[in-house]
């Protein structure tokens, strides 16, 4: 398993790491997928766990890892055992259980973001030193000659080289050994690694597994699962971050700003720009794009007739139907959608004043929503 234990690129801040977390919410579909392929006795080699980031995709590949690494070594779901597994439940107490969570386990490789070792700064990329260790761990024996597990967290951090390096391993991995790879945008990687993979889809939660997913990582709020389910879009990772920087209040701010578009509240937008700047401040820029891109992409679809199943704040269902009422409105709102999103990564990206780009891109809004209360 990788020595870097410290640097932890792979965990939400304030949450639990993922192979902490034993139990899973809301992927009952894909753990049965996994479970039939493994009872079926020809388990594929490679998997591409997918889906949106925070749905719990590297806790379900780490649940299939302990669930692998404590099977017996054959190669044979049904065959190996009297009895198919119909759980990947590993007990918290077994041996594999206390080495993955030690990250002491010998059968398994962890391939994920790790720090520059000349200056210990986060590195975002996978890089390809990490692929040749990978390559000189399967070249060893399996401790016990048992299953062995490369997990990666994720996929989409590889860099050209290592992905090419990743590619011939996939292609040709040694017996019983098992490739989990994580993946919140599988169609930005090689083609000819996807092609070798069996595609594991993964799904935003409901409100009540949200909620779950919640309590168990040990995240309270008073807002309603509900709530968080409509900010987060199904993502308890997006949550997490969300309940950090108070996301939630965040959202009833903005929703306030343009309550009487198309006289916005300036001042009150200034006032939610302000704060922002510098290493302190990005997190919370972090909540605040993705919100006012949330607000954006859900007067889009109200206009597009998908009305959302409930607000994600108090009045908001009175302004999407005030600001986006119609097909036109919703593409207005959709290329606002991409042309703002485009702005503020851009200004992100050259380090403009955080403030002034939010300061625009709400002047953008509000002459938007303005435009369609003209017509």
């Amino acid at each position: 398993m990788s020595d870097d234990t410290e640097y932890e690129p792979d965990r939400v801040e304030g949450a639990p790491h993922p192979r902490h977390t034993l139990q899973l919410f809301g992927q009952n579909q894909a753990e049965r997928i996994f479970l039939d392929a493994f009872a079926s006795g020809a388990l594929h080699h490679a998997w591409l766990l997918t889906g949106p980031r925070g749905i719990g995709k590297a806790t379900l590949a780490w649940r299939i890892a302990r669930f692998l690494l404590s099977q017996p070594g054959d190669d044979g779901g049904m065959f190996g055992a009297p009895t198919p597994p119909d759980s990947l439940d590993t007990p918290e107490d077994h041996p594999v259980s206390r080495r993955v969570a030690a990250m002491s386990e010998p059968r398994l490789f962890l391939m994920r973001p790790t720090p520059n070792p000349q200056t210990g700064t986060p590195r975002r990329d996978i890089t390809v030193d990490r692929a040749r260790r990978l390559k000189d761990f399967l070249q060893l024996s399996a401790a016990d000659g048992g299953r062995r597990v490369v997990l990666i967290d994720s996929a989409d951090q590889m860099n050209v080289a290592t992905s090419n390096a990743i590619l011939k391993l996939v292609e040709e991995p040694p017996a019983l050994t098992t490739f989990l790879l994580v993946s919140h945008a599988p169609a930005g990687l090689l083609p000819t690694i996807r092609s070798r993979c069996r595609t594991l889809p993964c799904q935003p939660l409901s409100a009540d597994d949200l909620g779950a997913a919640l309590a168990q990582a040990g995240l309270q709020t008073d807002v309603s699962p509900m709530v968080m389910a409509q900010l987060a879009e199904g993502s308890v990772g997006e949550a997490a971050r969300l309940l950090q920087q108070d996301g939630p209040a965040i959202y009833a701010r903005l929703l306030a700003i343009f309550r009487d578009c198309p006289n916005y509240d300036r001042q009150a937008l200034l006032a939610l720009g302000a704060g922002l700047s510098g290493n302190a401040g990005l997190a919370r820029l972090d909540i605040v794009v993705r919100l006012i891109d949330l607000l954006l992409a859900r007067l889009a679809r109200h206009g597009a007739g998908a009305v959302p199943d409930a607000e994600a704040a108090k009045g908001e269902a009175a302004l999407l139907a005030r600001l986006s009422p119609d097909a036109d409105a919703a593409r207005r709102w959709a290329d606002l959608h991409q042309s703002a999103g485009a702005r503020l990564a851009h200004g992100r990206a050259v380090n403009l004043d955080p403030s002034s780009l939010i300061l625009d891109t709400g002047a953008s809004i509000n002459d938007t929503g303005a435009a369609i209360l003209a017509r």
